[in-house]
């Protein structure tokens, strides 16, 4: 990450950012350790876009539809990064699986926000698995990226109680409560140093004990 100045993030975005709406949101205080200073979309109607033009950010889609591989379209993925400095890569509903060569190459500084407690609940669909499953808590979870999906190191996670009648629908309301509230005080935990991989965990500074930030 860059040495002075703030962490230069770039948000990668499928749909319609919300996630990345509360990143920009969160950079705006002068205070806040990162910048949002670029959003790519593999699709070009994705409507995190033109929100990300409205708050003046640099919004472009690199439509994975025109590369004939994942590993091309990784490929003009990473140089856009690259081209626009970028320190730290933020994923926030962003679908689509990574080559482990890109991943490699983002390794310690690309984190992505999971609709469940990790490792409970891999890929799409988790309020519906967590239904089905019958458990008592539910989340998001952030954690850096590894070549395997939804596989790694956590840096802190957010719970809510799963309800008496409570659907898919209602889960996810109450959970996206909660992802735009725990990922912008990750990114600045990360962008401001205070959160660091150690191995295949992170270690927190002045962190509560459990890592947990429960909101029932």
């Amino acid at each position: 990450m860059a040495t002075t100045g703030k962490t230069r993030v770039a948000v990668l975005i499928s749909g319609r950012g919300s996630n990345m709406v509360a990143l920009i949101e969160a950079a705006k205080d002068p205070a806040y350790p990162a910048e949002i200073v670029l959003v790519l979309s593999n699709r070009p109607d994705a409507a995190g876009l033109a929100r990300a033009a409205e708050a003046g950010i640099p919004a472009r889609a690199i439509d994975h539809r025109a590369f004939p591989d994942r590993a091309s379209f990784d490929a003009a993925l990473d140089a856009e990064l690259r081209a626009a400095d970028i320190d730290l890569v933020c994923l926030a509903g962003f679908m689509r699986i990574f080559t482990p060569g890109f991943v490699a190459g983002w390794a310690g500084r690309m984190l992505n926000i999971h609709p469940s407690l990790l490792p409970l609940f891999k890929g799409t669909h988790t309020h519906a698995q967590a239904l089905e499953a019958g458990v008592r808590l539910h989340g998001c979870t952030v954690h850096f990226v590894v070549p395997e999906l939804d596989a790694g190191p956590i840096v802190a996670q957010a719970a809510i109680p799963v309800r008496q009648g409570d659907d898919p629908d209602s889960l996810a309301e109450r959970v996206i409560v909660q992802e735009r509230r725990l990922y912008p005080a990750v990114l600045a935990l990360v962008a401001g140093g205070r959160a660091r991989l150690d191995g295949d965990r992170v270690v927190i500074a002045d962190a509560a004990p459990d890592g947990v930030l429960f909101s029932l």
